[in-house]
């Protein structure tokens, strides 16, 4: 009875659009007293510092404010020219060239919601002016803008190491050809696509030339693989890499003549809103975190998995699914806070390398950025580029099976993911 009324409060606080952070926080506070545990709230805030007490998370507002910096900075532009410069000769070159800018622009931002903006900003546009129709290139940004959380640096791959206490450095390596494979994947979908519906390029569509726009691009370019490099090769650490991703983001905004003080202050003020918002919420789940733990549910989990004998790839199918339907309702990182502490032990006792887990749970959250009725980067390119949200729905779609596909390959082949961080001695960190 006691549980059905803090569903009923839940239920009824999550519909009267109440902010996620108040939700769960006052639902874990409720179900203190509802379990007959309020006794346990005057420890909760010394729990509440010991779990945001971690180094990782330094990086996390760093790497958003050096996304801040960068999709202010005139950085979109000439990525944009050195892809075309590359794949602008094909036929459907302009989706190619998007799915190519998200792959240099997820090596700087590490963000979903910075490509979509700037490149719904700049490269939509572009693209209809070329005779693409607007829902088609507002769908190849919208697909190849989780590219972002994928290759490193990504927020979401920090925001697991943090909580789920794995290096992040192995994090960022089992990243790279997951993410690399999504690029590759969605440039397929895009060449059938450009054959079906007749879209426009080919050999004679017009092109900047090759080495002035290698040349102005050098600088956005330089930065993916200095923080990279710097990163897996133990140089340095993700939040040393952070720092320097911010000085560096200023010099290439001041390079490009885009960036200016008032720029800067627009940035730092935005990343000041955005890492208050996912800290609220971790104070928030933290809560939930002490409740079930109080309660033993991730041992109660734990033991009825293995009385169900689901197997590894049986409870990495089940999760999954669960993950999903959660990512289409919920804002990513809320959604792994408050599933990913009750959920993930059992897999990992099952056997599930850690760093895969990671990127198959990312990955997985991501793909919820696409999927109706709440995905977050659907909602912002559909007000960015004032496109009906259910018409961007259906012309996403072929992009969207594609990347479940690929989701469903690296649940069942964790050698992708796992290669790179094994060949570089990070796994097991």
């Amino acid at each position: 009875m006691h549980s059905l009324a803090v569903l009923l409060f839940f239920g009824i606080a999550l519909f009267g659009g109440a902010a996620i952070a108040y939700l769960i926080g006052s639902t874990a506070v409720l179900g203190f007293f509802v379990t007959d545990n309020s006794r346990f709230l005057a420890a909760l805030p010394q729990r509440v510092f010991s779990q945001l007490d971690v180094f990782a998370f330094m990086a996390m507002p760093l790497f958003i404010l050096a996304g801040e910096l960068m999709n202010r900075g005139g950085i979109a532009q000439a990525l944009i020219n050195f892809s075309l410069s590359i794949l602008g000769r094909f036929k459907g070159g302009l989706g190619h060239v998007n799915i190519l800018t998200s792959v240099f622009f997820a090596g700087i931002s590490g963000s979903a919601t910075a490509d979509a903006s700037a490149l719904g900003n700049t490269l939509v546009p572009e693209m209809e002016k070329k005779g693409y129709s607007r829902d088609y290139a507002a769908a190849v940004t919208a697909a190849s803008s989780i590219i972002g959380p994928i290759i490193p640096p990504s927020i979401i791959l920090i925001f697991y190491g943090a909580l789920m206490n794995t290096s992040v450095t192995a994090l960022f390596a089992a990243g790279v050809i997951p993410g690399l494979l999504l690029a590759g994947v969605l440039i397929v979908i895009n060449a059938i696509q450009a054959h079906r519906l007749n879209l426009p390029g080919g050999v004679g569509a017009e092109r900047p030339r090759f080495w002035p726009s290698l040349w102005h691009a050098l600088p956005s370019l330089s930065l993916p693989v200095i923080i990279l490099c710097g990163i897996l090769f133990g140089i340095m650490t993700p939040a040393e890499a952070a720092g320097l991703a911010v000085v560096a983001a200023i010099l290439v905004g001041r390079f490009y003549g885009a960036l200016d003080f008032k720029g800067v202050l627009e940035a730092m003020y935005r990343t000041t809103l955005l890492t208050g918002a996912i800290f609220i919420i971790l104070v928030a789940i933290t809560a939930i975190g002490y409740l079930a733990s109080i309660q033993h549910i991730p041992q109660q989990l734990a033991s009825l998995v293995q009385d169900l004998e689901l197997g590894k790839v049986g409870y990495l199918l089940i999760l999954n699914l669960m993950f999903l339907v959660a990512g289409m309702v919920m804002d990513v990182k809320a959604a792994l806070a408050l599933m990913g502490p009750l959920l993930i032990p059992p897999a990992l006792a099952l056997g599930v390398d850690p760093t895969h887990m990671g990127i198959i749970v990312g990955f997985n959250l991501t793909i919820g950025l696409l999927t109706p009725p709440l995905g977050g980067v659907l909602l912002i390119l559909s007000t960015v580029t004032n496109i009906n949200y259910w018409q961007l729905v259906k012309a996403v779609m072929p992009f969207l099976l594609a990347e479940l596909l690929l989701l469903g390959a690296l649940i069942f082949i964790p050698e992708i993911s796992l290669f790179l961080p094994t060949a570089l001695g990070l796994t097991g960190n």
